[in-house]
């Protein structure tokens, strides 16, 4: 029997452990979700609706439970609490907006013609989710796929193993048919042969480029569509006009929070020159406060990373880009770091370039690279040097200007003045090695159900 494991980033201990299910029980339970699923999608929306909003809620008194399991799995300071803001938010939108949005379309309602679209459920999703956010990310697809009528399987990171059975309990509590919504503990080899047998009807994966082409290599031959967020190196760009406090604290904190473990965090940063120099010496300041330590701890304001295996990434790409020229300004002995595990002090690079990889492959950590540029144009193709594109953050008192330049940015969000946040208006997605797909909006429900048309003819006198 395979046991999936969560190695603690606090200590190194094992925090909890789950038997993987072999192949005949996976497809057993996936069966149950298939057969249940008709009777769920015919209920009426609003009652769907309402069963869903009462799974969060139940989600939401879960939060002192939560928020230190949140801490011992992935490391996150238990001072931020969880994530159910968010998680109420982009509920609550996808909610407001689910009538309007799966009504028919009418092209006709005559004595002769009756011709419509109607938005029909998948069938099975499947909602491969990451670690990074674990409750956020996965609400995403969770919450829209129910509503709209699917059967929900959710396989969750093994760094956050309890999040899927939580989620499950908590929407279950609140009457959601057992069979509708399951949490299934999976090793890659299951998963993928259940891709492959075509057990699903859609698939959300969150994770890793390597992890999408598994998904991918999988999925090909099924036609079985696939929404995929991977990597990202998002960047940011301060114009000559930008309000520099503004940049450096909203900059800062999306290269930073949750320690640089973010889909859409900052990861290279371009400064205009006439700003270059001040933005610099703020950014040391704000980032030299942080408190690293414990998350169990309230006044630690920076966590470990999640894995150690995901620090010694961090450390290999800065050492690299040290030997190659460039400068840490931070101190890293105003920080209790340790050498090989998952405490790692926040960093600061400058004179850096596109030659290292910390200005080129995703570092998902606790450390930013920032170069000056002289121009729009310059920023420009800088931004665009790269296999990546989820969002870029642009400053400047100047829309006009923002929006002429995101134009022409790679990218699948432009944020002006602003960076780090996901708006469930606003249809999430990415470009190049990010992936594709599209999640929350009036996109996301169409794209967890599929286009039905009716050519009705009347039989007429």
């Amino acid at each position: 029997m395979t046991m999936i494991q969560c190695i603690s980033p606090i200590d190194g201990s094992v925090y909890a452990e789950r038997p993987a299910l072999d192949g005949l029980a996976a497809t057993r339970a996936i069966d149950a979700a298939r057969a249940a699923q008709k009777d769920w999608a015919r209920r009426p929306l609003e009652e769907r609706i309402q069963l869903v909003l009462s799974g969060v809620k139940r989600l939401n008194e879960m939060t002192d439970e939560v928020v230190p399991e949140l801490a011992h799995m992935m490391g996150r300071p238990v001072r931020y609490g969880g994530e159910f803001r968010g998680v109420n938010e982009r509920a609550d939108y996808m909610a407001g907006i689910a009538a309007d949005t799966l009504a028919p379309i009418v092209a006709e309602a005559s004595e002769l013609f009756e011709r419509r679209i109607v938005r029909e459920p998948h069938g099975v999703v499947l909602v491969i989710a990451p670690w990074n956010y674990p409750y956020l990310t996965a609400v995403n697809t969770v919450v829209p796929a129910l509503m709209a009528g699917n059967a929900v399987v959710i396989k969750h990171a093994s760094q956050t193993l309890l999040v899927g059975e939580r989620m499950v309990r908590a929407f279950v509590e609140a009457g959601i048919p057992t069979d509708i919504f399951q949490n299934l503990f999976l090793d890659h080899d299951t998963t993928s042969a259940l891709i492959a047998a075509r057990k699903f009807n859609f698939i959300n994966f969150t994770g890793s480029v390597e992890g999408g082409r598994s998904i991918e290599r999988a999925a090909a031959g099924t036609f079985t569509p696939i929404g995929l967020e991977l990597g990202g190196k998002d960047p940011g760009y301060v114009m000559d006009d930008a309000d520099l406090d503004a940049a450096v604290d909203t900059l800062m904190d999306g290269a930073f929070f949750n320690s640089g473990q973010c889909c859409c965090g900052i990861e290279r940063l371009y400064v205009h020159d006439t700003l270059y120099d001040a933005f610099v010496e703020k950014a040391v300041d704000f980032v030299s406060a942080y408190k690293l330590g414990n998350p169990l701890d309230p006044e630690t304001t920076l966590g470990p990373m999640a894995n150690k295996r995901f620090a010694a990434e961090v450390r290999a790409q800065t050492s690299e880009a040290v030997a190659m020229g460039a400068k840490a300004l931070i101190d890293k002995s105003r920080f209790a770091t340790d050498d090989n595990g998952a405490y790692l002090a926040p960093q600061i690079l400058v004179d850096v370039n596109h030659q290292m990889r910390v200005m080129r492959d995703e570092s998902f950590g606790p450390v930013v690279g920032i170069m000056k540029v002289s121009s729009d144009q310059e920023a420009l193709s800088l931004m665009n040097d790269s296999e990546f594109g989820l969002t870029v953050s642009l400053w400047t008192k100047d829309a006009e200007r923002a929006a002429r330049l995101g134009a022409d940015i790679e990218t699948g969000t432009v944020f002006m003045n602003r960076a780090d946040y996901l708006d469930p208006a606003l249809c999430w997605t990415g470009v190049k090695n990010t992936g594709r797909g599209g999640a929350l909006s009036v996109i996301g429900f169409h794209n967890l159900t599929r286009p039905k048309s009716y050519h009705l003819k009347k039989v007429t006198a």
